[in-house]
């Protein structure tokens, strides 16, 4: 075949242009023809975190899903690194500092730097930010707070000592 066979033909500019504008007169009936649909408010209970999800129509909203991702990446990283005693409170009744409050204990001051060093590399690779961190110079007891979760990771005899787990039970 030569390849002036493969090659469209071209149509002429006249039928172009005739054809061109029915379509756009249709298009715009159509839109005139459809009614804006009523969004339904659902509650919902997420499986994950257990919080009521209003939803309209539309899939979560970005936010929970950030904030389950971060959960999720802080408590694996904290499970890979081999952290102890760790415990998750959904403190979103009771403050308004944060959602989510992780503490979990850490065998040695080196221990407790480096589970607070992997907490924000594996947040920051997955594009989430860290506010802040404290408590690295002695390391007894490093605070990681990305606005919407934060993470005590203390040595076990400072952990015994400040008890802070028993502010935030749900018993009290």
């Amino acid at each position: 075949m030569s390849p002036e066979k493969l090659k469209p033909k071209a149509k002429p500019a006249a039928k172009k242009a005739a054809t061109a504008k029915p379509a756009a007169k249709k298009a715009t009936v159509k839109k005139d023809a459809v009614k804006k649909p009523t969004a339904k408010v659902v509650a919902k209970t997420a499986k994950t975190t257990g919080a009521k999800i209003k939803k309209t129509g539309t899939p979560e909203s970005q936010v929970d899903k950030r904030i389950i991702e971060q959960r999720y990446l802080i408590l694996k990283s904290l499970d890979d690194g081999k952290a102890e005693d760790i415990l998750d409170f959904d403190v979103r009744e009771r403050s308004s500092l944060a959602d989510y409050l992780i503490i979990a204990s850490g065998r040695s001051t080196r221990q407790v730097a480096s589970l607070a060093e992997n907490i924000s590399k594996t947040l920051k690779a997955a594009g989430h930010k860290i506010l802040h961190r404290e408590g690295e110079g002695s390391n007894d007891w490093v605070i990681v707070d990305t606005g919407d979760i934060i993470v005590h990771i203390l040595r076990p005899e400072v952990r015994s000592y400040y008890r802070i787990e028993e502010i935030w039970e749900k018993g009290s």
